[in-house]
């Protein structure tokens, strides 16, 4: 059996990339998401071993210290970190894996594993992604503002990325999504001074 492919998946928070990856895992059995370990408590709708594996904050530094983690990051106070072990059981059984996780994670992997495909996606300007922040009707003025701060730092990281997609059209965006996924040569990627001006808007 061929081994799968590791895909990294990162975006600003509010970037549309969680939506993105759901709807292009329904149509691409395939793909799987592999399920993060998180310290920080489940929003509503969230469940454990879905969305995230919720451990508390001994747990978490318990699997740091026995190095079972491919990856991990401290993001607004919060400890988020990939397993190993949920990683390499994916990818020997076939599928094409895929992991949600900020640009501190991409790099770190790179460093373990250097064939992984990274894709980086941008919101279309940042006066969008503040106001798809404010219609979660989930977070303070105070915890938007550190997120759109936390937002313009994530996206000067883009040029680590293989490929970069601009979330301004979801459909447009999932069906190039699935192309790189696929490995796709007519998925159109926007230019540098595009990318520029939506992270100086």
């Amino acid at each position: 059996m061929k081994n799968g492919t590791l895909f990294i998946l990162s975006a600003p928070s509010g970037g549309g990339k969680s939506s993105l990856l759901k709807a292009a895992r329904e149509k691409m059995p395939h793909l799987a998401a592999a399920v993060s370990h998180t310290s920080r408590l489940p929003r509503p709708g969230e469940l454990d071993g879905q969305h995230y594996y919720f451990v508390d904050e001994v747990d978490f530094m318990r699997m740091v210290e026995n190095d079972e983690f491919i990856e991990y990051a401290r993001v607004f106070d919060h400890a988020y970190g990939t397993s190993k072990k949920a990683l390499s059981e994916l990818v020997n059984a076939g599928f094409d894996a895929v992991l949600d996780i900020d640009w501190q994670g991409a790099r770190q992997i790179r460093q373990y594993e250097a064939n992984c495909v990274t894709i980086f996606i941008l919101p279309p300007s940042l006066s969008i992604l503040e106001e798809r922040l404010r219609a979660r009707g989930q977070d303070s003025e105070e915890v938007i503002a550190g997120r759109m701060q936390q937002a313009v730092a994530e996206m000067s990281h883009y040029n680590e990325f293989d490929h970069v997609l601009i979330n301004d059209d979801f459909e447009g965006s999932l069906q190039s999504l699935m192309g790189l996924f696929s490995a796709s040569d007519s998925v159109k990627e926007p230019t540098i001074e595009q990318i520029e001006q939506i992270i100086s808007s």
